[in-house]
């Protein structure tokens, strides 16, 4: 059966055909010519031994939905999911996860598949709504319906599910979702790209989409409630009461003395070794715990409850004191950033580089130049095409302590370094200006909260270090909540640790003193409304404007002069039609250009030729060879060239390398010439004049014009 919306000027169609009738949920849906499925299915009972909500989101790009045969010569399938394709994933994830019920323990799949795509319509916010409407009719336990909406702000309008050519213009690309809870419109995952905007301009783009939202959640509640299947119920084991008390009592104050340490607050400079501990001692109080209670219950039935119990008890310690006392762990102010520290130029052979410090997260970014040739080269299902401005985030595990094996980058590092180069972007200078391709490379190297949004504060830094002329500074920074069952919240800006974990937002905002370039924002509880977001844009553009100062004082712009180690770019524009003058036969030219100089040349198709060179010197030369060979001679130019053949009618002189022209007998000397020989010699430098070229190009030379050198 199929449900028709209209959003803007476009239909959402949704079709319960049952195609993939074995999954719990799966619907069809299609805007335009673009079409997916999406399935959910969910395990028959609970994980074992498992202390988290197993759920996975996989984005499908299938070539086939676009028309394409692509992959290597020898592979033509679909492999490895593409950056782009694990992003799609995430994002579907990050907001359907908080609607599982928190005792969900059974795995959940859902898959969503890309069956065709029209160029147009990009089908991320068809996933989103896809998983929407395929957990809500499925037996699976999920509190939906959740609504999903792409709006792009072009000339003072904003624009629902607008096309890729209309978000490539738009200032701000804002991707929301939201949900309803007790009758009002909650948000709860924003993903965001901006040319510096206001944050009030933010928020009107929250406030546009609020009436599309509640349209869609309408929408499918209504479906729900027609075609919608009755929801398993899980079991849910009881709170004992009376366990509960002993445990409390047996704890007593211990852990919250463990966790704020309140004879001696640290502010955010807590070491590694005082981490280190506090963390023992926390694991010690819940063995003792687990020992407590398995000495009294013997049988082992309540050991998995206290678990449990431990773990709510440090969530309540936590919020309760944030909420009635303004405590934080670390014993700083709501609004209290943790202490900064900049550093520019650590890596003496590297392009740029630069440090960042926010208490214990550390970032290093490592900036390195090279040729246009080094672009990127992506061949995807949406997208085939180039890529100059690279953003690479890493996240071993010495950052927290940890021991595990390296593997390549996981779902959150690309999610983590995509968010910083989307917050980058905006301020890269264009090719033009500057025709270098540009990697930075971030490496959390000590991580005790938000090193996403440190690595855009050192990739600023190792942006300005190598001298890439950027337009200004970018900074980023988390705001977290805290909120109770009746309402009652406090925001927190720069949130780590606990906070992060029993917390139930991560409000990453990024941007400059100009305004906002990317927001992403996830929830644990059901979401927010536009005055929470309003309080939270306002305390990241505070904390913002308080990174930068930092920053500039650490290195106020970019260095007027590029790093030694840096490659040298030169850049000529010649005539289109002169292309094959510098490529040559079968590339001979180009190729012996490249040899002689060591260079590196990309020639492009509207005439624009970049030459690349660890040297100037060998540039320049490079560039000059390429002046020459396209050079346009004209009459009445005087050139000294050399005698290159000599023929029965007349000697051909090379002009510049390339060009040759055609010196007649008869214009050999002011007398008659009986022989060519009796005047010129097979390689003699003589001087000529251009007197004509004809219609093919060809250049006439008059050596009788021209006064020639003594000899």
């Amino acid at each position: 059966m199929e449900y028709k919306l209209k959003i803007g000027e476009k239909d959402l169609i949704f079709d319960t055909r049952d195609m993939a009738e074995q999954a719990n949920g799966e619907v069809l849906v299609r805007l335009g010519d673009t079409m997916i499925l999406v399935t959910a299915v969910m395990a028959p009972q609970d994980s074992d031994n498992l202390d988290f909500f197993p759920l996975t989101v996989d984005y499908e790009e299938r070539y086939y939905a676009a028309g394409k045969i692509l992959g290597a010569r020898y592979i033509k399938r679909e492999s490895r999911p593409a950056d782009e394709a694990i992003l799609t994933g995430r994002l579907v994830d990050r907001a359907i996860r908080p609607r599982f019920p928190e005792n969900m323990k059974r795995a959940v799949q859902v898959i969503i598949t890309c069956l065709s795509w029209d160029t147009q319509n990009d089908s991320d916010i068809l996933g989103l709504l896809g998983a929407s409407f395929s957990l809500s009719i499925s037996d699976i336990p999920w509190q939906g319906p959740l609504a999903a909406i792409r709006l792009a702000k072009i000339n003072d309008q904003f624009i629902p599910n607008p096309n890729y050519e209309e978000r490539g213009r738009a200032e701000l690309d804002l991707v929301i979702t939201g949900v309803e809870e007790n009758g009002q419109l909650l948000i709860n995952m924003i993903e965001a790209r901006a040319d510096e905007v206001s944050e009030e301009t933010f928020l009107q783009a929250t406030k546009a989409a609020e009436p599309y939202l509640k349209q869609i959640i309408d929408f499918q509640s209504k479906i729900k409630d027609e075609i919608g299947e009755k929801k398993i119920e899980l079991a849910t084991a009881q709170p004992d009461r009376e366990l509960e008390k002993e445990i409390a009592k047996f704890i007593g104050d211990k852990l919250e003395k463990i966790i704020f340490s309140s004879d001696k607050p640290n502010f955010g400079v807590e070491s590694r070794r005082e981490k280190t501990e506090r963390y023992i001692a926390i694991d010690d109080l819940k063995q003792a715990v687990i020992y407590f209670v398995e000495d009294k219950y013997p049988a082992g039935e309540k050991t998995k409850m206290a678990k449990q119990f431990f773990e709510k008890t440090i969530k309540n310690i936590v919020q309760e004191n944030i909420l009635k006392n303004n405590r934080r762990p670390d014993g700083r102010a709501m609004d209290e950033i943790r202490p900064l520290n900049c550093e520019v130029g650590l890596l003496p052979r590297t392009h740029g580089s630069g440090v960042f410090k926010r208490g214990q997260t550390r970032t290093i970014s490592i900036l390195t130049l090279g040729a246009p040739g080094d672009q990127q080269i992506i061949e995807g299902m949406e997208f085939v095409g180039k890529k100059r401005f690279m953003h690479h985030y890493n996240f071993p595990p010495y950052s927290v302590g940890e021991i595990k094996p390296l593997r390549g980058p996981g779902r959150r590092d690309i999610g983590h370094g995509m968010l910083a180069e989307k917050a980058l972007l905006p301020l890269i200078p264009s090719f033009e200006d500057f025709p270098y391709t540009i990697r930075v490379v971030s490496e959390t190297v000590s991580s005790n909260g938000s090193s996403s949004m440190a690595s855009v504060s050192s990739s600023s830094l190792a942006l300005m270090d190598a001298g890439v002329p950027i337009k200004r500074p970018a900074a980023g920074i988390a705001v977290g909540i805290v909120q109770a069952e009746n309402g009652d919240y406090k925001l927190l800006t720069d949130i780590q640790g606990p906070e992060d974990h029993h917390g139930g937002m991560d409000f990453k905002v990024a941007g400059t003193r100009n305004g906002i370039t990317a927001v992403q924002m996830d929830v644990k509880i059901a979401g927010i409304t536009i005055d929470i977001m309003r309080e939270a844009l306002e305390m990241g553009r505070k904390a913002r404007e308080q990174i930068l100062d930092t920053i500039e004082k650490t290195l106020a712009g970019p260095r007027p002069e590029l790093s030694p180690y840096a490659p040298r770019i030169l850049m000529l524009n010649i005539n289109p039609e002169k292309i094959k003058d510098v490529i040559g036969p079968g590339g001979r030219i180009i190729k012996e250009i490249i040899e002689k100089c060591g260079v590196t040349i990309d020639v492009q198709n509207d005439g624009l030729v970049v030459i690349t060179s660890e040297s100037e010197e060998s540039a320049q030369k490079a560039l000059d060879w390429v002046k020459n060979l396209t050079r346009e001679i004209k009459v009445g130019e005087i050139f000294e060239g050399k005698v290159v053949r000599i023929m029965d009618f007349g000697a051909f002189v090379e002009l510049i390398p390339g060009q040759d022209g055609l010196a007649h007998i008869s214009e050999l000397a002011p007398f008659r010439v009986k022989s060519v020989d009796e005047i010129l010699k097979l390689g003699q430098t003589i001087t000529v004049k251009v007197i004509s070229i004809d219609e093919q190009g060809r250049i006439n030379l008059s050596l009788k014009q021209v006064k020639q050198p003594e000899t």
